[in-house]
């Protein structure tokens, strides 16, 4: 196989890309969570409702998704380092002139086109690992991958609060682009090692979009891909809101709701490999239900109110669930792929950034009622999820004698 061949080659080399796909990762996704902490601050800024203010969020959330469809359509036809290096680009490119934006309105359209521009890099990423490592494998990648995500929210999330008043949101912007520039210069080296593990597809426009059907035709392509929409949908609400969560609750500032949101990410970030090792050698059927528990608690905790205090405290065990979710799932979505890991990857996190971009409009509708009955229902839901994966996961349990096909 593709993966074994380059694995046998170039053991340290493979390595080296794992973490400069890790790097690109983290950029990404702390560009993607830099703005949901600041919507009380642009609020201010533009004189515009929050509720208005919001929807910057799913404006990049959704063209996101709906982007990695067409990337791992033209990665499995064209191979993966060219689409990288072009989406790479474009992400560093387009972050940057939305500092150029007068009004909430003009920034939510460069954030739709970011979103178009930067959703071949993850996406792709994930399906690499799927041809560098054998599955038995992937779980110590993969946590690199979604150790560097939950970074990503990590930073993202608290440096986007608290640097506002000083650089502003322009200059935010502004230096996330660089950074961009830095990642994709750090990927050029890279490109003969990734060019090596892609493999193109052949074959007519409509056997292509076949296989995203026959991607959703099994039971169990069906039930991963459906738990990756739920789950999304409730983080993404759950945590686009909490700033205004924090403002609210607690009367806090930029700085402070920075500090609040301190430990979203950092289980990730630290334990993401750990976490991975685990599902490989205990299987993901014995964690996904403890993942999802450790969500609701989170919500729940958040919906009676705690001291302040405690705020790093409850978000880091929301963001563990996250964790101990989501990055399950991806390993499961990369044995799905066959021969083609850029569909069943991008179908993948189109089906995640899809739910992200639902779950922030949806929790903003019920946040008309207030937080109460939002947090009471998206607790529900995640409730509910997480007792019916005892018996829809049960399989999932790393035997070798494992029918992983069914």
């Amino acid at each position: 196989m593709v993966h074994d061949a380059v694995g046998a080659q170039a053991p340290e080399e493979r390595e080296h890309l794992l973490r400069m796909l890790a790097a690109a990762t983290f950029i990404i996704f702390f560009q993607a969570y830099m703005v949901a902490p600041v919507i009380p601050a642009l609020s201010s800024i533009f004189d515009a409702p929050e509720q208005t203010v919001g929807l910057i969020v799913p404006a990049y959330l959704i063209p996101y998704g709906i982007g990695t469809l067409i990337y791992g359509l033209l990665a499995d036809r064209l191979g993966i380092h060219r689409i990288m290096l072009v989406s790479l680009a474009a992400f560093a490119a387009l972050t940057a002139l939305t500092a150029t934006a007068t009004s909430i309105e003009q920034i939510a359209q460069w954030r739709v086109l970011t979103g178009l521009g930067a959703s071949g890099v993850v996406p792709l990423g994930l399906a690499l690992v799927g041809r560098l490592f054998p599955y038995e494998q992937r779980g110590r990648p993969l946590g690199w991958l979604f150790g560097a995500m939950a970074g990503g929210m990590a930073f993202g999330s608290p440096l986007g609060a608290v640097l506002v008043p000083f650089i502003g949101w322009r200059g935010l912007f502004l230096v996330v682009g660089a950074a961009g520039v830095g990642v994709l210069l750090l990927f050029l080296p890279y490109r003969r090692l990734v060019a090596a593990a892609s493999v193109p597809v052949t074959g007519a426009l409509g056997d292509l979009f076949h296989g995203y059907v026959s991607l959703i035709g099994t039971p169990r392509g069906r039930r991963t891909y459906g738990y990756v929409l739920v789950n999304s949908i409730f983080h993404s609400g759950v945590f686009t809101w909490l700033g205004v969560y924090f403002e609210r609750h607690y009367g806090l500032g930029p700085v402070g709701v920075g500090l609040a949101l301190l430990g979203y990410g950092v289980p990730g970030f630290v334990l993401g490999p750990l976490i991975g090792r685990m599902a490989d050698r205990w299987g993901r059927a014995r964690l996904l239900p403890i993942g999802l528990a450790l969500s609701t608690l989170a919500a729940a905790v958040l919906l009676v109110g705690f001291p302040l205090i405690f705020a790093p405290v409850v978000v880091m065990v929301l963001s563990l669930g996250y964790d101990m979710t989501q990055p399950l799932f991806a390993g499961i979505v990369t044995l799905l792929g066959g021969k083609r890991p850029g569909q069943a990857m991008g179908l993948n996190v189109f089906t995640l950034f899809i739910g992200f971009g639902v779950g922030s409009v949806a929790f903003g509708e019920v946040l008309r009622f207030g937080f109460g009955p939002a947090l009471g229902a998206f607790a529900a839901v995640e409730l509910a999820a997480a007792l019916c994966s005892f018996p829809l996961f049960h399989s999932e349990l790393p035997s070798p004698a494992l029918d992983r096909s069914a």
